[in-house]
């Protein structure tokens, strides 16, 4: 028993590197290329770890940082699909209900039901850790673009309205110090690059 609970736990482990083969829209801070999805996953939760006394309620960062940690998995089937100019979210969604179903179904039932309803959780954005969790996991790419000088907005050919549409909600509702504390940057860029 405890032997085939390893070898899934293992097997587990080695599908998930296969997140660091998942390459995204968003390029590093540097610019010197895109990230991947693992490197994402890591840094929101960094993110998260770091910003967590700005969030709106309290939250449980343990918890968060969890949901973070595996947010992205379901990349590894799906693959990633960026805000400003990803896939149909319906079919993207349907992808990543198949992911979620492979990918935990490797680990022992008790941890692959732990790790599923975590990742439904975040999915759903209606806990206060959930809701933290997705306006972290916004944060990051916001702040890439930022700092590569328009990054994919440019590539996506981003509004204003709809990096508000899309990103600024969702911050504002999780951790709006966050966003406030980031938006002269973000009226600045778009008064300079697209006014």
């Amino acid at each position: 028993m405890t032997q085939d609970r390893i070898s899934a736990q293992l097997a587990f482990l080695t599908e998930a590197d296969r997140l660091k083969s998942i390459q995204r829209a968003t390029t590093l801070c540097d610019a010197s290329r895109r990230e991947n999805s693992a490197e994402h996953s890591w840094h929101i939760a960094l993110y998260a770890l770091t910003l967590a006394e700005h969030a709106e309620r309290p939250v449980n960062i343990g918890r968060v940082i969890q949901m973070i940690l595996l947010h992205d998995i379901v990349e590894i089937d799906a693959g990633d699909a960026p805000i400003h100019g990803g896939p149909d979210p319906a079919i993207q969604a349907i992808k990543e209900q198949k992911a979620a179903d492979r990918i935990f179904g490797i680990l022992p039932a008790d941890q692959r039901d732990h790790y599923r309803a975590l990742w439904e959780e975040f999915e759903a954005a209606e806990t206060d850790d959930a809701i933290f969790a997705k306006s972290i996991d916004r944060v990051q790419p916001l702040i890439a673009n930022l700092e590569t000088g328009g990054g994919s907005w440019i590539e996506y050919d981003v509004t204003a309205q709809q990096l508000e549409t899309r990103v600024g909600v969702k911050v504002r509702r999780g951790a709006p110090k966050v966003w406030q504390a980031l938006k002269q940057r973000i009226d600045t860029w778009f008064a300079e690059n697209r006014g």
